[in-house]
């Protein structure tokens, strides 16, 4: 099958376990291809992947080629693919915008931000990268907060008619005007703010749903995450926080019958850990009552590689996005929103989310 042609906005860790994972998964098939939600969509399978564009503005990575950008400071995700091809794809320098957090430039550590002194694209330069490239699909890898450069890149998207897969807590897909748009150029659109493979907002939503279905009372509930890659350290600047928070709140709150006050529900990150590195540690605490009246408290520590953990689940929404624009479906793909993303623009249980995302694979 002709690969699948994608571009990637920010070659961090994310991008990086992606990219390792396409390689990874090369001749494997389905008996030993271990930690993939989906083998084959409509025949395509991780190994169809290809990037062919890719933005960033750090300096270390800015121009080399793709496959040795990834491994480059500030990335410190594991790196599980002994030896990376070229990839014959280099780095364009991208948009800056509020792409980054300016505490960043001058943090003291291996994660000190080197931002890149080459000149800035216009917006018909990013768009005649992606049509020259052939891209298909657009991935936003930006750091927490990026709202204007999300936007920027999603104009882009639009008017080279390039799908786009908004992998972070900016509404696009959940925006109206964005969703309508993309479904008036017949372009697909997948978002907002990917959840992780078994990460801690589908683990809390899954106990969330547990109480329900036992008939628990849910009274009090927190989510606690701290880390030690980039994006942890970027949202140390709180002010970049408002919809990661929203975000991961409004998809434990989608599973309650009755949603909790605000003062009874905690979501968001908590700190950054430098030697935790891409190791994401999430604490959740939930506490309601049981028969009689009676209460019952659950904590749980969920500690989990945080870049892998999101490209288990890019590397499936990359082919339900193939497989719209195969079948000349625009606007957001509603069921793959609401099973890979924590703010879709419509929530589904994951249950029900599943079911709606196999009939759209089935055609139904």
């Amino acid at each position: 099958m002709t690969p699948i042609k994608i571009g990637i906005i920010g070659v961090g860790n994310c991008a990086s376990s992606l990219l390792q994972g396409i390689i990874y998964y090369q001749g494997r098939n389905r008996n030993n291809a271990i930690g993939i939600l989906s083998w084959s969509i409509n025949g395509y399978t991780p190994a169809d992947i290809e990037v062919v564009s890719a933005f960033d503005v750090d300096q270390r990575k800015v121009g080399k080629d793709l496959h040795d950008a990834i491994f480059q400071r500030p990335n410190c995700t594991k790196k599980f693919v002994d030896r990376m091809p070229k990839a014959d794809v280099r780095v364009s320098m991208g948009k800056i915008l509020d792409g980054f957090s300016e505490h960043m430039k001058n943090y003291e550590s291996d994660y000190t931000f080197l931002l890149c002194d080459k000149k800035e694209p216009s917006k018909s330069d990013v768009i005649e990268i992606l049509k020259h490239s052939g891209t298909e699909m657009l991935l936003n890898y930006l750091p927490v907060g990026s709202e204007k450069a999300s936007r920027f890149y999603a104009e882009c998207a639009l008017e080279a008619g390039v799908a786009f897969i908004n992998n972070i807590p900016v509404f696009i897909a959940s925006d109206p005007s964005w969703a309508k748009r993309f479904k008036s150029s017949g372009i697909p659109l997948i978002g907002d703010d990917i959840k992780s493979q078994l990460g801690a907002t589908i683990v809390h939503r899954a106990l969330a749903n547990l109480f329900e279905k036992r008939g628990v009372k849910l009274e009090k509930t927190y989510q606690i995450n701290t880390g030690g890659n980039t994006d942890f350290l970027n949202m140390l600047n709180r002010n970049r926080l408002d919809k990661k928070k929203e975000s991961k709140t409004a998809a434990v709150q989608a599973v309650l019958s009755r949603k909790l006050e605000d003062r009874n529900i905690h979501i968001g990150p908590s700190d950054y850990v430098p030697w935790l590195n891409d190791n994401k540690v999430c604490f959740i605490r939930m506490e309601g009552r049981i028969f009689g009246d009676i209460p019952v408290n659950v904590e749980l520590r969920l500690s989990v590689e945080d870049s892998p953990n999101s490209a288990g689940a890019a590397i499936d929404c990359i082919r339900l996005c193939k497989l719209a624009i195969e079948r000349n479906i625009g606007g957001v793909l509603e069921a793959a929103s609401a099973y890979y993303c924590k703010h879709p623009p419509v929530q589904y249980v994951d249950d029900e989310a599943f079911l709606l995302l196999k009939d759209f694979i089935s055609n139904k």
